[in-house]
């Protein structure tokens, strides 16, 4: 493939694995991560390309899987986005002690804001912590060459090294020039065994970290560890110096606009480590040096001498929240000793997300608040922390949490007079990522409450990739499929009943019944099984019914309140229903105290 092609910046980094010869590409979906996997599956499976693509069950399997092929002298990538990378810590922290001996990039998707994430955190700081470099692309144009640049930077150095796209650069397009893949003349694989390295005991670590401590001072005298002046000519008071979307931001502002006058711009395109000489001179250099860079103060803490620097430790940059041009060009007005121009943007309070119209977790919410009144409801990462809004929802800490949370306010309150009922509501993926050992250590240790799966056949929230239950999660493989059920049983879970949550009579009764075997068998599971309706084909079979409100309502807003069903909108005399969300599934009749929603057939 060749030419020119408008990318998004996570196809681009996908298309600078595949140039680069990669053989195998692991992942866990998580945005702003999840089109690079997508990406490099469909393109190994149209070009018919010699690579093994996985969406692996969680981002610590990804890792290990691609680094097993690494220290088998081939190139290898694993893709996720930032808090992913928190589940990969612990083989990222010994494969920077072990080293590699094919190339390795470790893609972490940074989320600034933040967006679609629990938090904002910066995966430089990770990467200072790891001992691991870390690239900072500005736009999809340098992610592709910084990719195909990082496998060759990888193997010079035997070391990892992570590509941090930021959601700016990963969503963002650009007309790139399109490199020819090259994975059809990968590497032979060879393994030299060498327990001293690829199963080292505390002894051999120690020097192994010696070793790598000197990489990291190797590292430090490359090009990319030293700031490229890329506007200006250095020799002017005040120097801005930016990594990543930072820089493309000061980029257009100072070209944009020629009202800040004796100011240069350096980039950085490894923000760790860098080489602390060329920082100390860089600073003698001029008056002022700005910092500016996302989401922490990783450049800037690595200036020997902090005297003329100005950035996030001194509060001249926000210390939290996404960078924009408006606030960029604020910070050169403060710098530069001037007023703050142009108008400031009046923020727009839009309608809060919600569960599509016709959502069958709508549905298990609805019937779980009714089987468990005063319930506590404990949930996870995915589209249906949207139970928020539902009432249904009252924690939701990280992957696999809902499981590990429940027993923990089972231990909470086993001994009170009146321990409320407890439901883990989780997600089908998810709880195949982080919900398996929880589970177990629930059943080993006496915690009672009601697993709720909500599985809608698809890992939802970010675009819809298979799980270990539909197949297909390979490039290479059809392989076999594991069903909940299996996994289920094999942690030990007696009662396991599966129902459709359109069915919220049917479904509130096996959630009720549920919560009575839990007394004696500690977890009992109730799969809510109904595929998402945003799968057309799915869509297409299911029934639909032609909704309307009667005059039985008056608008008393429980239907709202309890029920939110997008297409459910107050009126003036009464609720109506909004055609172009409604899909007909019916199941908001039950919603209504006084029968009014009414279900009709389709002409």
């Amino acid at each position: 493939m060749n030419g020119s092609k408008i990318l998004l910046g996570n196809e681009a980094i996908a298309y600078g694995i595949l140039a680069a010869g990669a053989g195998v590409v692991a992942s866990y979906p998580g945005t702003p991560a999840s089109e690079i996997c997508e990406t490099a599956f469909s393109a190994v499976k149209a070009h018919g390309l010699p690579v093994h693509v996985e969406w692996s069950i969680n981002e610590k399997t990804a890792f290990e899987v691609a680094y097993a092929n690494a220290i088998a002298g081939r190139r290898s990538a694993v893709a996720m986005k930032q808090v992913g990378f928190n589940v990969a810590s612990d083989p990222a922290m010994s494969a920077a002690y072990m080293g590699t001996a094919g190339g390795m990039l470790i893609i972490v998707a940074d989320d600034p804001g933040p967006h679609s994430s629990q938090t904002e955190q910066d995966t430089r700081l990770f990467a200072q912590f790891a001992k691991l470099p870390v690239l900072d692309p500005s736009s999809p144009a340098e992610a592709l060459r910084m990719t195909i640049e990082g496998f060759a930077f990888s193997e010079e150095f035997h070391t990892a090294v992570i590509l941090r796209p930021t959601t700016r650069v990963c969503h963002a397009r650009q007309l790139v020039e399109v490199p020819a893949f090259q994975s059809a003349k990968q590497a032979e694989p060879v393994f030299h065994k060498d327990p001293a390295r690829w199963a080292a005991t505390p002894g051999p670590r120690l020097a192994l970290h010696h070793e790598l401590n000197a990489k990291i001072a190797a590292l430090m005298r490359h090009p990319w560890a030293k700031p490229r002046l890329t506007m200006g000519t250095g020799a002017e008071t005040i120097a801005v110096v930016a990594s990543g979307v930072a820089h493309a931001y000061l980029l257009d502002v100072l070209t944009g606009f020629k009202r800040w006058k004796d100011m240069c711009l350096y980039k950085v395109d490894m923000p760790w480590p860098m080489d602390p000489a060329e920082l100390a001179s860089l600073a003698e250099r001029h008056a002022t040096v700005l910092v500016v860079e996302e989401t922490e103060p990783v450049i800037e803490q690595q200036f020997p001498c902090r005297a003329r620097v100005r950035g996030r430790m001194d509060g001249t940059v926000p210390n939290a929240g996404e960078l924009n041009p408006e606030i960029v060009m604020a910070l050169l007005d403060t710098v530069s000793g001037g007023s703050p121009q142009g108008e400031a943007i009046e923020a727009r309070k839009g309608r809060r997300p919600s569960l599509c119209a016709g959502c069958s977790h709508r549905g298990a919410f609805f019937a779980v608040k009714r089987a468990l009144p005063k319930g506590i409801y404990t949930s996870d990462i995915g589209c249906y922390t949207l139970g928020l809004n539902l009432g249904a929802v009252d924690t939701c800490l990280c992957m696999g949490a809902a499981v590990s949370q429940a027993a923990g306010f089972y231990h909470a309150f086993k001994h009170t007079p009146s321990p409320p009922p407890i439901a883990a509501i989780i997600g089908d993926s998810t709880y195949f990522h982080a919900g398996i050992p929880p589970t177990i250590n629930a059943l080993v240790t006496g915690a009672r409450f009601v697993l709720v799966i909500l599985d809608n056949a698809t890992t939802a929230m970010t675009g819809h990739q298979p799980t270990p239950a539909t197949g297909g999660v390979t490039s290479d493989y059809e392989g076999r499929t594991l069903q909940l059920e299996e996994v289920l049983t094999g942690c030990g879970v007696r009662t396991i009943v599966t129902h459709d949550p359109y069915d919220i009579p049917g479904f509130t009764q096996a959630v009720r019944q549920a919560y009575a075997r839990s007394a004696d068998e500690g977890v009992a599971a109730v799969i809510a099984r109904h595929p998402c309706i945003r799968d057309r084909q799915a869509l297409a079979r299911q029934a639909s019914f032609t909704m309307s409100v009667t005059d039985a309502c008056t608008l008393c807003g429980y239907c709202v309140k309890e029920f939110e069903c997008p297409a459910l909108i107050p009126g003036e005399e009464k609720m109506t229903i909004e055609r172009g969300l409604c899909i007909g599934c019916g199941v908001c009749v039950h919603a209504c105290p006084r029968h009014a929603i009414v279900a009709g057939s389709k002409a």
